[in-house]
């Protein structure tokens, strides 16, 4: 199949309210040449990420918008622009190689239409662009209501945060304590000719300069380092663990932070790991397997505690909770196709659910460390003030460190270009059990 086809077809898909990228890519990617698929995974990550711009720029192009039923040209239209806008591809290639996949599509009506359209992108498309350009949905590429959310919520920093959502992520490694420490991997790269360095804030994060093969990576296949961002690696350690332990990971998938705990303190008594579906096991088997670590896994809703929970309480509860994953936008650029406003109150409440129904579960003594990928404040420091007043046997405990800005309740990372995704933490203790009325 043609790069160009599969990541049009891959876009549909998002456009069209049925998949996201990582579940309706990799199929397409499985038709697409060995030596293609490359291309086409950035003509489709590329295409979402700015497609905010790209969509404004083709509706000024247009005379009137795509039927819902043309949702696919419309993708392959804006797999073109993207190209002609954001690419080296040569023009007259991204001209021609766009124009014909409408073959496959079985439309031949749209093979005049995306030929005018990008021909005359090519001539006016850039002076477009810098006059709707003083619309901040266009120059930042975000969907109006999330540049609106993050304006309100950061006046200092928006901008910058949505610079952040449009660059290409940096890999970013952890080193597992069990096998050697950071500065011995550190020296292991550099021998092998891999340009690295320590990330700022975790203690076992690496940064590598240029992204690769994880595979090629010395001792990956035995363990001995994982793929996860330098944000989500602070869980671990902000959690304090302690020889004995029994620790709850709610909504553990896809694994890497429940790995991390297993690799951070060898002598917990027993990690339970938590999340929806057998499906999203998975992975954090695989990853357990990998590294050679073993965790209770349970499918369960992590609400339904009566249907999981033996009644042994924990020392210690991760929370990493479902939610909007504005603060990972770079890694997933459909979240700006798929993501919706009206979303974020129902993600909070559910976030809230969360919270209400783990609480019991922990430990007089005991911390809840409540985590999100989410920028936006309604999911994180406003949901934990709601739930500080509404448990009395809850505290906050203080987050101190360089990272982050301090909040009325936590500590916010705001993505950075060349470092950490976007991440929220708030440490609560509780000092007594809670009994609602």
């Amino acid at each position: 199949m043609n790069p160009r086809l599969a990541a049009a077809r891959a876009l549909a898909a998002v456009l069209n309210g049925k998949a996201s990228l990582g579940g309706s890519l990799p199929p397409l990617l499985d038709k697409v040449e060995p030596r293609d698929r490359a291309l086409a995974q950035d003509l489709a990550f590329g295409t979402a990420r700015w497609q905010p711009r790209l969509s404004a720029l083709a509706e000024r192009l247009l005379q009137k918008p795509f039927k819902a039923t043309d949702k696919d040209v419309e993708a392959l239209l804006l797999v073109g622009l993207y190209q002609l806008f954001h690419t080296r591809i040569p023009a007259h290639a991204a001209l021609g190689e766009t124009v014909g996949c409408v073959d496959k599509l079985k439309k031949p009506w749209a093979k005049g239409l995306l030929n005018a359209v990008l021909r005359n992108a090519q001539r006016q498309g850039a002076s477009i662009l810098d006059e709707l350009a003083r619309d901040p949905m266009v120059r930042t590429a975000h969907p109006r209501w999330l540049q609106k959310a993050l304006k309100a919520a950061w006046p200092e920093h928006w901008e910058a945060i949505c610079a952040a959502n449009n660059a290409h992520p940096p890999l970013i490694l952890r080193v597992n304590r069990r096998h050697g420490s950071r500065d011995a991997y550190l020296d292991e790269l550099a021998a092998a000719g891999i340009a690295a360095e320590a990330c700022r804030y975790s203690r076992d994060g690496i940064r590598l300069v240029e992204a690769r093969d994880v595979k090629t990576l010395p001792g990956f296949a035995e363990g001995r380092v994982s793929v996860q961002d330098e944000a989500a690696q602070l869980a671990a350690d902000l959690l304090e663990l302690a020889p004995g332990q029994r620790v709850l990971d709610a909504c553990c998938a896809p694994g890497g932070k429940t790995c991390h705990l297993l690799e951070a303190e060898p002598g917990l008594a027993e990690v339970v790991a938590v999340d929806l579906e057998e499906s999203r096991l998975v992975r954090v088997r695989e990853n357990l397997q990998r590294l050679g670590l073993d965790a209770r896994l349970i499918a369960a809703d992590g609400r339904d505690t009566a249907s999981w929970w033996d009644g042994k309480p924990f020392q210690r509860i991760l929370l990493d909770a479902p939610c909007s994953a504005t603060g990972v936008i770079r890694r997933h650029p459909d979240i700006k196709l798929t993501r919706q406003e009206a979303d974020i109150a129902a993600l909070a409440q559910l976030q809230g659910e969360l919270l209400d129904a783990l609480w019991p579960t922990l430990d007089v003594g005991g911390v809840l460390l409540y985590a999100t990928c989410s920028t936006l404040p309604r999911e994180n420091s406003e949901n934990i003030a709601a739930f500080l007043a509404r448990t009395p046997g809850a505290r906050e405990l203080d987050i101190p460190g360089p990272y982050g800005l301090k909040q009325p309740h936590g500590r916010q990372l705001l993505a950075q270009e060349d470092g950490h995704d976007g991440f929220y933490y708030a440490k609560l203790i509780k000092i007594a059990a809670s009994v609602r009325g």
